[in-house]
């Protein structure tokens, strides 16, 4: 499989997850069930330090992603072309630009300890509320921990889901 195809076929797959109510479309109030969704696996509520950030990033995402299609109801294609436009064409920045703020959010919800980055517990527990299993939660920490330091930084995350959706990588990011 080519990396174009790769990538396009991983866009579809988050397309899929992130169209909550299966009606072919990603609308906001998508975007608000990822959320709680998110929050509900972590144990987290809606006052939760670090909510209202994940909140303001996802919503940032659609908002952004929705002007770029012109919609605010996006087809698998507007979903595609905004998604290619927005992040994909535009490489590293796109990626640190458009879902940084989003991979931060999440990372504040699982950094259980504080400490700005992710551990191997934590992210366990991560793949755990995505439904994952504790040895693919290993085998993408050893992935992903480009530096060794054992702990997962914004930047090896943002390069980790980057690769993925590029297709460079086939660590399971997505959840099921």
């Amino acid at each position: 499989m080519s990396v174009a195809v790769k990538a396009n076929s991983r866009l579809e797959e988050r397309f899929d997850l992130w169209d909550h109510n299966g009606n072919g479309v990603i609308e906001r109030s998508d975007f608000e069930q990822e959320i709680r969704g998110i929050l509900d696996r972590f144990g987290a509520d809606a006052s939760a330090p670090g909510a209202a950030a994940l909140r303001a990033a996802y919503l940032g995402l659609f908002d952004r992603l929705a002007r770029a299609a012109g919609t605010e109801e996006l087809s698998k294609e507007d979903f595609l072309r905004a998604a290619e436009a927005e992040i994909v064409s535009r490489g590293n920045a796109g990626f640190a630009e458009v879902l940084q703020p989003t991979i931060q959010a999440i990372l504040a919800i699982a950094d259980t300890d504080g400490d700005g980055e992710i551990s191997p517990v934590e992210l366990e527990r991560w793949f755990a509320a995505i439904g994952l299993s504790a040895d693919q939660a290993r085998d993408a920490f050893d992935q992903i921990d480009t530096d060794g330091d054992g702990s997962l930084s914004v930047g090896e995350l943002v390069a980790a889901v980057r690769d993925y959706h590029l297709g460079k990588n086939d660590i399971p990011l997505l959840g099921v």
